[in-house]
């Protein structure tokens, strides 16, 4: 399975956002500290708004490991965060559940505190790290998918 995951990346470096949620099963669950938890369609619909929204991001990524059932990955993310215009680095590490050859659980893991350092300055070094910002950064990306899966008619 671990060709699924380099598909995966590889289709992301690509930004190729259909290759991307091909490796998906159609039950998937997704969660990270950004948009919480998402399931089907709308998961795979998170990965296409990023990708339509993104103008310089470079993915890297790396540790791939799998066997039938999960596997697991680290990647970063270089790009410039829209709202502020500030510069990130965003290092996740992955892990990956399998079902009929495809991901059916997908969890990204990263430190909220140190993402909202880089993409907000002096306001994430305040707010960064409290279930406040966690919680009104969830509401923001559930907003904004919501918005995107309107103007797309896939929700």
């Amino acid at each position: 399975m671990k060709e699924v995951i380099e598909g995966f990346y590889t289709a992301f470096q690509n930004k190729d956002a259909e290759k991307m949620v091909s490796y998906y099963h159609d039950d998937i669950e997704f969660t990270d500290p950004a948009f919480g938890d998402l399931k089907g369609e709308h998961a795979k619909n998170m990965w296409r708004l990023l990708l339509e929204k993104s103008v310089d991001m470079k993915l890297d990524f790396s540790q791939v490991a799998a066997d039938e059932n999960t596997g697991k990955a680290h990647w970063d993310a270089h790009y410039t965060f829209s709202q502020t215009g500030r510069k990130v680095l965003n290092k996740i590490d992955a892990e990956f559940i399998f079902k009929d050859g495809k991901i059916i659980r997908h969890i990204d893991t990263f430190n909220l505190h140190t993402w909202a350092k880089q993409a907000l300055g002096f306001k994430g070094m305040l707010l960064g790290g409290t279930g406040f910002f966690k919680r009104k950064l969830n509401g923001q990306t559930s907003r904004m998918l919501a918005k995107f899966e309107n103007e797309k008619g896939n929700g």
